[in-house]
């Protein structure tokens, strides 16, 4: 099995390098330039869409479809991830961390936009993501097919793994590492997520609801704490993070490592903007206008990056520690002891269960959206469900290499099969934004009919109630 390993790993290596980056960076600006800077132009009204009332007590609301992203979203890479691109990048690849984050948000806004558009319903709650719009907009259900196949592939069985995985790796520091201990723990989180994924998307949505915020509140509380503690060494910091972003000579010597492709693919990864995952949790959403939601799943870019990625940078930047030579979690162990000694670990311990766990919980939303759309019709949920438990049971028994390199291969392929579905509907979202700011301008509260941009091939949005 080694040698499958190292081909699934050159496979990852050259997609992530060089495919990926070019077309996320490409269709986030293509996407930033078509729609007139929507990311910064239109955020205080993502902003107040979050508050919105849901008047649908079936649906999720907008709030709730936010914290569901946000769960699978902000994981431990907004921990681990920073350090590594800090370590291996430097402070600079915070920057341009930041950058990609206002970049790819205009893609989230895109692809979440047409998931709302191209929603369908299901009873009385609602569908949607890629696969519908691949279907319904492109007429190429094999295709929407086969973008399912991989997210459940990478979310349900490969990520969910590791997610678990990572939760025993945090709790061994206190309860060892025996295999009777990773038994229990994962028994304890295979229940959980059975508990939760079994009550149905308004128990997902409520839980996510609840745990994100919390999760947000102790870990951004933390790296509020180390910026008062260390408030004289802010302007260092920041000095640093500008002067190593743009150190061309570091750049150019080994553009490979360097502060500009670190924080590029960090950036990118850590927030998922226009991989096709957030879409599936955005339709999902009671909204009166498409854009609503678009908008709110562009402010949950900025809340990954801009607010967590950059808690974990403050706390190992302005540590004082030693950030060569040390990567991933000990990077970030070593900051928060250094602060506040081993209740700093203990902090940082219950972040990563609560990060971790939570991304079980949003990924397993997303394979559900998709196995909906792939299942025959009045087929049950239950096999799949067993399934998605049994693998958080298993991930945390084993180590999931090959499953890292398979999750992330899958990943890819989606995320391509989603960025020319996007690049090819764009014209579409733009038109439904158009539509949103007349209303918007006239003093109105936007509310959607597809007929009146052109649109006749959606199944909802031809009359008010069916939004």
């Amino acid at each position: 099995m080694d040698w499958l390993n190292g081909i699934l790993g050159d496979l990852n290596n050259y997609l992530y390098s060089y495919i990926l980056i070019a077309m996320l960076v490409g269709t986030g600006l293509f996407f930033t330039i078509r729609l007139g800077l929507v990311q910064l132009r239109l955020l205080p009204d993502a902003v107040r869409q979050i508050m919105e009332r849901n008047p649908n007590e079936h649906a999720v609301s907008s709030f709730q479809a936010l914290m569901i992203t946000t769960a699978s979203r902000v994981g431990v890479g907004n921990i681990a991830g920073v350090a590594t691109a800090i370590a291996v990048g430097g402070a600079g690849a915070i920057f341009w961390m930041w950058i990609m984050a206002v970049i790819g948000s205009a893609s989230a806004f895109v692809e979440s936009t047409l998931a709302q558009v191209y929603k369908t319903k299901d009873g009385l709650a609602f569908r949607g993501g890629p696969s519908y719009y691949i279907e319904k907009a492109l007429g190429q259900r094999w295709l929407g097919v086969l973008f399912s196949i991989f997210l459940i592939t990478c979310f349900a069985y490969g990520f969910n793994a590791l997610q678990a995985n990572t939760i025993v790796g945090a709790l061994s520091f206190y309860f060892g590492s025996s295999t009777g201990t990773h038994a229990v723990i994962g028994v304890i989180l295979a229940v959980g997520t059975a508990y939760i994924i079994f009550g149905g998307q308004k128990k997902i949505a409520f839980m996510t609801s609840v745990i994100v915020p919390f999760m947000a509140i102790i870990y951004l509380g933390l790296g509020l704490i180390v910026l008062v503690m260390n408030i004289g060494e802010v302007p260092g910091a920041f000095k640093l993070i500008f002067s190593q972003a743009f150190d061309f000579e570091t750049i150019f010597g080994g553009f490979a490592g360097s502060a500009v492709m670190m924080g590029i693919k960090r950036g990118l990864f850590s927030n998922e903007a226009g991989m096709g995952s957030s879409p599936n949790a955005a339709a999902s959403a009671h909204v009166s206008h498409p854009v609503k939601q678009g908008l709110v799943q562009m402010l949950a870019v900025f809340i990954d990056t801009l607010l967590i990625c950059s808690s974990s940078a403050a706390i190992i930047l302005l540590s004082g520690v030693e950030t060569t030579g040390i990567q991933a979690m000990p990077l970030v162990q070593a900051a928060v002891e250094s602060q506040f000694g081993s209740i700093g670990i203990l902090v940082i311990t219950i972040s990563v269960f609560l990060f971790a766990f939570s991304s079980i919980i949003g990924n397993y939303y997303y394979t559900e959206s998709n196995m909906l759309y792939i299942r025959r019709k009045g087929s049950s949920l239950i096999v799949f469900r067993s399934t998605v438990v049994l693998a958080v049971f298993m991930g945390s028994m084993v180590g999931y290499d090959m499953a890292w390199n398979l999750a992330d291969v899958f990943m890819g392929f989606m995320t391509i099969l989603n960025l020319v579905a996007i690049l090819l509907l764009g014209g579409i979202a733009a038109k439904v934004l158009k539509d949103y700011e007349q209303q918007r301008k006239a003093g109105k509260n936007p509310v959607f009919l597809a007929a009146n941009v052109g649109l006749h091939n959606t199944e909802l949005w031809r009359g008010e109630e069916d939004h």
